[in-house]
């Protein structure tokens, strides 16, 4: 029987009934004495999402959805024995998604190098100090066209080729791994699935232009994510992939990890160079940049995850057959983190030029709860928002843009006829002002301004010409701010005054929220003919402001709710009101 292994998607193992699921699938492959030719293995990206139980079994590649414990007899069976599918159960794949960056993630063992060798790793890297220079791999990396997955989208062949022109006697090259957007975790998901990639994009990133040292910079809650890379670090050290001579070439490199504090601001390229030198994360001004003068003063290279997990694919295939993925400008494929308002929220990655619609609605599955989908945001804290009316808009960096968002490092957030979009730009900015490292002026005054005029509106005490203020502090800032942070912060608020300036009106002129989120201007009240007196409104109320009994039935006191909404949500019967 040809070795096999059983992958089960880590990340529902925290409840206990997968926790069963997987110790039952354990004691069947023991029951058959399969122990030694079969792997059960916990992961965290299997390529589907929205789908309950997932099993992976390999190497034929049968991927189940929807699995109960009275199918593991059977799987076992009939998939890793016999080596047959089972239709009830098979996934039917989604050609909407292509993974390129995702390509290992669920498939190869994260923690081990032999694993990973299996699958072409360090092809690449051989093939490269073998047969190529330097400037081949930059004219190979031209071709493909692919262009920065941190969000600026600066293309990576010329970056590389700016810090290789530089005359220096030590060049360093980082991978930015600190992804602070809220809701996004994409770097972690490739950090914690197929960290070999990524060591193999630095080492080809280090080659090409002339660095000895490489720095991993993660940021500290992503424990897994570390403990990986660490592991995967010192695997290439004993395997000889990373050190002196390696590979039997001149080529040498030594790589470490370097965990960031949380810092949002830090995910900025000078911040983060400040920050791995043991100081403060402060961002200054460029030029010069970091290609010029860097880490300690030395010409630096920083590519974050996904960018140097795509190149050992990309010098494998070629420039040319990476670039015919995508549209014009911009080329290969994208991860996004989907969440917020939507059925099956997950990681996926697809062509660029794919649509927001086919996303949101194909891969997705639509809104939930049969509610229409309003808007969707991209791009985190320094995104936009887009309406649905342009939700055949393709996703790439022009495009977006275009519409007043940006592509990001890859959160996007579906929002519903139940999100405030003064209160989403509220959100993001108070998220931008409290990760403000305060160095400059125009983020630290003109981000805490900007959040004081939202907070007036969101409360019914906005004026008409406050939309006008919000509009040029929030220019001011995009000119004038030091870093990106500061520069990008006004996204949000300046796209939902673009495409929902109604609601901000509303807000002013007739004290009202249509989406019913801002507390500050509803009130809540008991509809009596409606009322079952069950009590759950009295008994949840956090400070007391609902009196009565069941015999008398209840009441809201205005003078003491604090409209926190908890009468509402609890009720069963639609008898708060919230006006």
């Amino acid at each position: 029987m040809q070795q096999k292994r059983i992958l089960i998607k880590d990340t529902d193992l925290k409840k206990d009934r997968t926790r069963d699921f997987y110790t039952a699938f354990l004691t069947e492959i023991q029951d058959k004495k399969l122990e030694e030719k079969v792997q059960l293995v916990r992961v965290s990206d299997i390529g589907i999402y929205g789908k309950g139980l997932t099993v992976r079994v390999l190497p034929e590649n049968f991927l189940y959805c929807d699995v109960e414990t009275g199918d593991i007899s059977r799987i076992v069976s009939e998939s890793v024995v016999e080596g047959r599918p089972i239709e009830a159960l098979l996934h039917k794949p989604d050609d909407k998604q292509l993974r390129l960056v995702l390509r290992n993630c669920g498939l190869v063992d994260p923690e081990s190098i032999d694993d990973y060798i299996k699958h072409d790793g360090y092809q690449a890297i051989a093939t490269i100090l073998e047969k190529m220079t330097p400037e081949k791999v930059i004219e190979e990396m031209k071709i493909s066209e692919l262009r920065g997955r941190g969000g600026a989208g600066f293309p990576t062949w010329l970056k590389w080729k700016l810090t290789r022109a530089v005359e220096a006697d030590q060049k360093y090259v980082i991978c930015n791994g600190d992804e602070g957007d809220p809701g996004a975790y994409m770097d972690r998901s490739v950090l914690e699935g197929d960290p070999h990639s990524v060591i193999e994009g630095m080492m080809i990133a280090a080659y090409v232009i002339g660095a000895t040292k490489g720095f991993f910079y993660i940021r500290a809650e992503y424990p897994l994510a570390i403990e990986r890379v660490n592991r995967a670090v010192t695997q290439a050290h004993e395997y000889g992939l990373l050190g002196e001579n390696i590979l039997g070439s001149s080529f040498k490199l030594d790589i470490e990890i370097r965990l960031g504090a949380g810092a949002f601001v830090c995910g900025e390229e000078t911040a983060l160079i400040s920050s791995v030198e043991g100081k403060r994360g402060y961002p200054r001004p460029r030029p010069p940049y970091p290609s010029v003068k860097g880490l300690w003063g030395k010409p630096t290279v920083i590519n974050n995850v996904e960018t140097l997990a795509n190149i050992p694919l990309i010098m494998l295939k070629g420039g040319k057959w990476f670039s015919s993925i995508g549209t014009e400008k911009s080329k290969g494929s994208k991860v996004f983190a989907l969440t917020g308002k939507v059925k099956n929220s997950g990681l996926i990655e697809v062509p660029m030029g794919t649509t927001l619609k086919e996303i949101v609605f194909e891969i997705g599955g639509g809104g939930i709860a049969g509610k229409k989908v309003k808007a969707v945001q991209t791009g985190g804290p320094s995104g936009g928002v887009i309406p649905e009316d342009f939700i055949n808009a393709p996703v790439g960096y022009e495009s977006l843009q275009k519409l007043g968002s940006i592509m990001g490092s890859g959160g996007m957030i579906v929002m519903n006829e139940d999100d405030c979009m003064v209160d989403i730009a509220k959100f993001y900015l108070r998220f931008c002002v409290d990760e403000s490292c305060g160095k400059c002026a125009p983020c630290r005054i003109g981000g805490t301004q900007l959040l004081h005029l939202l907070e007036k509106i969101s409360e019914g005490k906005g004026e008409i010409e406050d939309l006008d203020r919000l509009r040029r502090i929030s220019r001011a800032m995009q000119k004038a701010a030091l870093c990106g942070l500061g520069q990008t912060a006004p996204n949000p608020v300046l796209s939902t005054l673009r495409y929902f300036e109604d609601e901000y009106k509303a807000h002013i002129v007739e004290k009202k929220c249509p989406a019913g989120r801002c507390a500050g201007l509803f009130h809540f009240s008991i509809i009596e003919e409606k009322c079952k007196r069950c009590g759950l409104c009295f008994r949840n109320c956090p400070v007391q402001a609902v009196s009565g009994n069941r015999d008398q039935g209840y009441l809201i006191f205005e003078e003491k709710c604090i409209n926190c909404g908890r009468c509402f949500e609890v009720c069963k019967f639609e008898a708060v009101s919230r006006g």
